[in-house]
């Protein structure tokens, strides 16, 4: 009897993809943000006499360029709920709430935002809340910090809503929006086994049976002809350049002098482009058809950067089918 051998190791990275960008308001978003900094809640009336909270520019059914602001009260009626046992970063709460929808009085349209109670025995469709401000207020959605119950006598506050100029000083004229997903990625046996090897500094593909294109990174089967790949083909180390950027932007977090240049290079014998650095030439001499080697660094489980070979570039028709 022999022994069975180990299971291979599972491979987990965290991973977080991040995309923050600046936003510029037009009159309605900029009066909407600047009144909840002013603890002002404002909508937009729209053609057919509807009050939308949060507003729009447009009216969602006649197109219509919408400007008619109304302001509406601070409290209001959840219209339907699910409770978050979990909180996540950045998220309203650090403890336990409910996500719920509220028509706030005097709209016709529900905000979706968090409710602070113990427990989802305290919430229902139907019952009365009021915003809670937040301390230290910006202009931005977060100067809401949550809803709170209003208690059972909060109904004698509801009302209409009101006209209201959207006029407030110091206007707030754009928000940086902050897009992030944070994730752990496991890679399945294809990747692994080609993360595997970039480790040994080989690059590793699979080839589809039917239409024999190699695929670099692997994706464990052919997305043309819908079979498994699993017939590994080393490709490389050369490559070609297909095309290219030039990037004038410095990354967060990434120590490159700009401008540098970022490439899609198809290694000699796969049938897929993957995209590297390009280093050891300067930026405005990087060209289509390019020939170009992986360049590691000590302990890099992947290239660093593609500098020249030196040999003649390639030949348009050679590569112009990976483009």
């Amino acid at each position: 009897m022999t022994a069975a051998s180990p299971p291979p190791e599972v491979l987990r990275a965290p991973l977080v993809v991040e995309f923050p960008f600046t936003r510029s308001l037009g009159p309605v978003q900029s009066a909407f943000l600047t009144g909840l900094r002013e603890r002002v809640v404002l909508g937009v009336r729209t053609s057919a006499g509807a009050v939308m909270v949060p507003p729009v520019e447009y009216d969602p059914v006649t197109a219509e360029e919408l400007r008619e602001l109304v302001e509406v009260a601070s409290t209001g009626t959840v219209t339907t709920w699910a409770w978050n046992g979990e909180p996540r970063t950045q998220q309203p709460l650090r403890t336990p709430f409910a996500w719920v929808l509220v028509r706030l009085d005097g709209a016709d349209t529900a905000v979706l935002h968090a409710l602070d109670v113990p427990g989802p025995d305290a919430v229902r469709t139907g019952m009365r809340v009021r915003v809670r401000w937040a301390g230290e207020r910006t202009g931005a959605i977060t100067d809401i910090a949550c809803f709170e119950p209003e208690g059972e006598d909060g109904r004698g506050g509801e009302r209409g809503a009101a006209p209201h100029d959207g006029v407030f000083g110091e206007p707030v004229t754009g928000i940086v929006a902050e897009a992030r997903l944070d994730y752990t990625y496991s890679p399945g046996r294809a990747q692994s086994a080609y993360i595997n090897a970039l480790a040994e500094r080989r690059t590793v593909g699979e080839r589809c049976p039917t239409c024999h294109k190699v695929y670099v990174p692997p994706r464990g089967a052919c997305p043309t002809c819908g079979v498994a790949t699993t017939d590994r083909v080393e490709v490389g180390p050369a490559g070609t350049v297909t095309t290219f950027c030039i990037v004038n932007i410095k990354a967060k977090n990434l120590d490159i002098e700009v401008p540098y240049v970022y490439a899609h290079i198809a290694l000699d014998g796969a049938g897929l482009a993957l995209h590297g650095r390009i280093g050891g030439i300067p930026y405005d001499q990087v060209r289509m058809g390019l020939r170009v080697e992986p360049v590691w660094t000590d302990g890099g489980r992947y290239p660093d950067h593609y500098r020249p070979t030196g040999e003649p570039d390639a030949d348009y028709d050679a590569y112009k089918e990976l483009i």
